[in-house]
């Protein structure tokens, strides 16, 4: 039998999954309470699904062992020892063990994965046997309707989500349903898509199991289940590998070449409520002859902000490896292998695509008067270490470039400013030289950004402590470096909009 047709435990006993859910904390069954026991090697070993150290760290025959063995491992556990830390009966009737091959022991049916929410909240995510981490870590299911666990990918989107209370929120595409418990803690009412209903099987019992409401689950491609209905947040990992063909729906779009997250960011835009957020994890196209930023821009839908930071691109040949290891093609028939990946290179070669882009797309609806009729759309490149979560690093953003478009240069001049925490001065130069060749801003939180300035800048940062306005501050560098106010006034505006558009002044009382 298949893994994505194996039979699934029963999604509407929640008396049972309340019970198991009660066990598995009693018994330390935590992110927390694994790493004790594991050990780091181990703990981290297992989010690359390698399962040897766990394996070796689990000999003993406490109920956190059995657990891990049971529940992460896939192991066959004598019932004995499962009975001991659970309610053996409710579980098997309701699926969540069944007999095991061997006399006398038990099996899980489904991976159960301890995750810890950003309170501190002890969740557990459920997913298929053997696929608890997810995305391009060689899960090596070809199963079309396999259901992944939490990858790298997951908490990438979770971390950079905007998490402000809300009435609404859709997850569209939610998989194993980690999405969804994000948004069930700050949102009154959430809605959760697929296109694959073991999916939203798996989603809901992901919820019942770690305590959280129950979420509106609707079947469906895209947009489609939810109509015309509009949302405050919505967030996206979705199927975005370019790829020939629909093999795996977990992540297979099934259009063409970057088709899929485009329709998906072109249509929120009408989906999103005024001051609603709208989160993506997107793969695109860098086309020949096209400029790769100009064709995210023309994905933006009317009336939205963006910020789309492109954080990796890898050539065709590295792509199509990723994603062949990725559903175990490198360990089937060499001459199969090959054709598979000369199917990718003829996708790629037909849509004249050189490399292929991966990042986050955020879209923000304005809330109504504020700032112009024009909305800001920023596109870049930022492949470097990042300090997650970085939600509210997304939500000050915005709320910059709405400060930046309500203020003309004299009204700038005329604001107040505060250098940022965490921001530290470097010098670059030359040895024993008089002057640096130039100086660099560097931030320590949230982007980590690093920029240079000229020494007006520099200085005009260092003395930033919402005292005096900006236009004083230059007035005084002025007479400093014997330059004429006027001129400098004139010329520092644009330095001052970009140190803010960065986040390394913060107006004050904005």
């Amino acid at each position: 039998m298949s893994i994505a047709s194996a039979p699934l435990p029963s999604s509407d006993r929640a008396d049972v999954a309340a019970q198991l859910r009660e066990a598995l904390l009693a018994a330390d069954f935590t992110a927390d309470g694994l790493l004790e026991l594991l050990g780091a090697p181990a703990y981290t070993a297992l989010a690359r699904s390698e399962t040897v150290p766990a394996l070796r760290a689990t000999r003993g025959d406490g109920p956190l062992e059995t657990l891990v063995r049971l529940f992460l491992l896939q192991r066959s556990v004598p019932h004995a020892r499962v009975a001991a830390v659970l309610p053996v009966g409710p579980l098997q009737e309701s699926g969540w063990l069944s007999a095991a091959d061997g006399e006398g022991a038990l099996k899980a049916t489904v991976d159960v994965r301890p995750y810890g929410g950003p309170s501190g909240e002890d969740w557990f995510i459920v997913s298929d046997l053997g696929c608890a981490v997810g995305g391009a870590g060689g899960i090596g299911s070809h199963d079309e309707g396999v259901v992944l666990g939490v990858g790298g990918a997951s908490t990438t989107l979770a971390g950079l989500t905007v998490r402000t209370p809300v009435a609404s929120a859709l997850d569209l595409g939610t998989g194993s349903g980690i999405q969804a418990l994000h948004a069930a803690q700050h949102a009154t009412r959430v809605t959760a898509t697929d296109l694959n209903p073991r999916a939203l099987h798996i989603t809901r019992l992901t919820l019942a199991l770690s305590g959280a409401p129950e979420a509106d689950l609707r079947e469906g491609s895209l947009f489609e289940p939810v109509g015309d209905q509009a949302y405050d947040l919505i967030v996206s990992n979705p199927p975005f590998v370019i790829s020939p063909g629909a093999r795996l729906t977990y992540r297979d779009g099934g259009m063409g070449g970057d088709d899929l997250c485009r329709s998906l960011v072109q249509q929120a835009g009408e989906r999103l409520n005024e001051g609603g957020y709208a989160h993506f994890l997107a793969n695109w196209q860098h086309v020949e002859g096209e400029e790769w930023t100009e064709r995210l821009r023309s994905w933006v839908p009317r009336g939205c902000d963006a910020w789309i930071v492109q954080r990796e691109v890898q050539d065709i040949t590295q792509y199509a490896e990723l994603w062949l290891r990725d559903a175990g093609d490198h360990r089937t028939d060499p001459e199969e292998y090959a054709a598979r990946y000369d199917a990718w290179l003829d996708e790629f070669e037909t849509r004249k695509t050189r490399a292929v882009g991966f990042g986050w797309i955020t879209l923000r609806k304005p809330a109504a008067g504020v700032g112009s009729a024009e909305p800001t759309v920023t596109v870049e490149e930022w492949p470097h270490p990042v300090e997650q979560p970085l939600g509210e690093t997304v939500r000050e953003f915005f709320a910059r470039q709405d400060y930046l478009r309500a203020h003309d240069d004299a009204a700038l001049l005329a604001g107040h400013f505060k250098l940022a925490d965490e921001v530290v001065q470097e010098q670059v130069g030359l040895p024993g030289a008089e002057d640096p060749e130039h100086v660099v801003l560097r931030q320590h939180r949230g982007m980590r950004r690093a920029t240079k300035v000229d020494t007006v800048g520099a200085g005009f940062a260092g003395v930033c402590d919402g005292t005096l306005s900006a236009g004083r501050i230059l007035d005084a560098i002025a007479q400093l470096v014997g330059e004429d106010p006027v001129l400098l006034r004139d010329r520092t505006p644009a330095q001052i909009r970009l140190l803010v558009e960065q986040g390394f002044l913060v107006p004050v009382g904005s």
